[in-house]
């Protein structure tokens, strides 16, 4: 059936139509109301809390054209909608783009003195620090800016608290919140000191200035502490960032089943309520710092979990088969191939780790090299040392007298074994018994 042919506007097909009170024009009875910007906002925020930037751009757009009536010309109105677009261009992939919203942003508000359900407040300076391409100085100055806003919030926050006995518990975790922002901030200088300003004379006292303010203001914040295990290795006291780290997963892993990760020494738990699992980026930055930390066995718990929260991630994979390599070199005898020498027991035991290490860790680097090569990663360091180490590991397992499954088929018969044996997952991670409990 064909399709209805659209109306004509003769008379019998002609819509009804009504008169403006306003002014006697004539619109469609059925027509939809235009939305205002607020409406506007408040439906692109939900889009993009629910991973839909792509249909909040349009919303936001159309937002700041009625709160900015005039292009290049922005309103102090208008500064809601730039914070959104930033934030939103950063979800779709513009980190270019998102910068020129937040700088807009901050001129209109560039003592963060509008209110931070208005688009005003600390965190548009937070993300500028992390976006100027200069780093450096510039990074520590935004740092700086959105720190001076969050100490003033927090303040005025508790002085209202103390002034009307408010004791809500929005407001409570309010105040949390914002000291949790501060302490990110304060994180954010230690670490452009570490790295950008590592040249600065002065470098170290930042670092120890920032670190103590932001455990005082936020104690129960795992990030503060792998910030202090950060500078504690650079400063090579393992032992303290070793410490350190432990504290950081005290915070959020339970002790009672999992005290192999947390060490005999644990600190008490905070509440059920104040555990907030760190996110993913996070994790694997303490992945990372257990690995350096010589805690390879907590940072490979760490690192099964974020497989099975994201099976797709090519650095976890990386960092798994980096760390079982790591960890097979401690059963590495005197004998360069860890073959048991006489009858020594133990020093077979050590090979037979040892060989379960390296091909573990030899499966957990292919999988990171298959998924490089399918999501197009761009990562070029890191592939490069993935195929360096699987190379090696190819001889050394073949040395200690296993298959050399370097030849024939190459990659397509790593693949086939990876399903043959189940993966990572079902094979090798299970073999080494390193689960972590669910909190």
């Amino acid at each position: 059936m064909a399709k209805s042919r659209p109306s004509s506007g003769r008379k019998g097909n002609r819509q009804e139509t009504s008169k403006s009170l306003v002014n006697g024009s004539r619109r469609p009875k059925n027509s939809k109301p235009t939305l205002d910007a607020p409406t506007l906002l408040a439906r692109a925020t939900d889009l993009l809390q629910t991973s839909q930037p792509d249909l909040a751009l349009p919303l936001a757009l159309r937002a700041l054209s009625i709160l900015q009536p005039t292009p290049r010309i922005a309103t102090p109105a208008s500064l809601p909608a730039h914070t959104l677009l930033g934030e939103i261009q950063l979800e779709l992939g513009a980190p270019g783009s998102a910068y020129s919203y937040f700088r807009l942003a901050a001129d209109l508000d560039p003592e963060g003195l509008i209110p931070e359900v208005e688009g005003g407040g600390a965190e548009k300076f937070l993300w500028l620090a992390q976006l100027c391409e200069e780093g450096g100085i510039e990074s520590v100055e935004w740092f700086e800016k959105g720190a001076s806003v969050l100490r003033r919030e927090i303040t005025e926050l508790e002085e209202s608290i103390q002034r009307t006995g408010d004791a809500r518990e929005e407001v409570r975790l309010a105040a949390e919140e914002k000291r949790r922002k501060l302490a990110g901030a304060l994180c954010g200088i230690v670490e452009v000191y570490m790295t950008d300003l590592s040249y600065d004379p002065t470098a170290e006292s930042h670092c120890s200035k920032y670190i103590t303010e932001a455990l005082l203001v936020s104690p129960n914040d795992p990030s503060t502490f792998q910030t202090l295990a950060s500078i504690r290795l650079s400063q090579s006291r393992l032992s303290d960032a070793q410490a350190a780290l432990r504290r950081s997963m005290s915070l959020w892993r339970s002790p009672s089943t999992d005290p192999s990760a947390l060490g005999s020494s644990v600190p008490e738990m905070p509440s059920t309520s104040e555990i907030s699992i760190p996110d993913f980026p996070t994790r694997i930055s303490l992945a990372r710092l257990l690995m350096e930390a010589e805690m390879e066995e907590q940072a490979m718990q760490v690192l099964e979990v974020l497989i099975s929260e994201d099976d797709e991630c090519v650095e976890a994979w990386y960092l798994g088969g980096w760390c079982a390599y790591l960890m097979a070199q401690r059963f590495l005898s005197n004998d360069p191939t860890g073959l048991p020498s006489g009858d020594d027991t133990r020093s077979g035991e050590n090979a037979e780790e040892r060989a379960a290490m390296l091909i573990s860790s030899r499966e957990w680097l292919r999988k990171a090299l298959e998924l490089c090569e399918r999501l197009e990663y761009e990562d070029e360091r890191l592939r490069q040392h993935a195929v360096e180490l699987v190379g090696e590991l190819d001889g050394l397992i073949k040395g200690m007298g296993g298959e050399d499954e370097s030849d024939g088929d190459g990659d397509g018969q790593a693949d086939e074994e990876w399903e043959d044996e189940g993966g990572v997952e079902d094979g090798a991670v299970d073999d080494e018994d390193h689960e972590m409990n669910e909190t």
